[in-house]
């Protein structure tokens, strides 16, 4: 399993953390740990472009900044 850490675009409040949130935990074998406005931090099995083309859909363009193994 991976985590990701993400800087995502186009977050301004609450309702976008609830949204980028359900958006992550909707995906097969991940689990957004914590998300900021502008940022989050995933346990995944998924594939980064899996997880990026998913929160553009929902209206957040993604960059996986940081990832590593566990």
């Amino acid at each position: 399993m991976a985590t990701l850490t993400l800087r995502i675009d186009n977050m301004h409040c609450g309702s976008c953390i609830r949204r980028v949130t359900q958006t992550l935990n909707t995906l097969p074998g991940t689990h957004a740990d914590e998300v900021r406005v502008g940022s989050a931090r995933v346990h995944t099995t998924a594939a980064p472009d899996v997880i990026q083309q998913s929160l553009a859909a929902a209206g957040y363009p993604t960059l996986v900044e940081f990832s590593s193994e566990t």
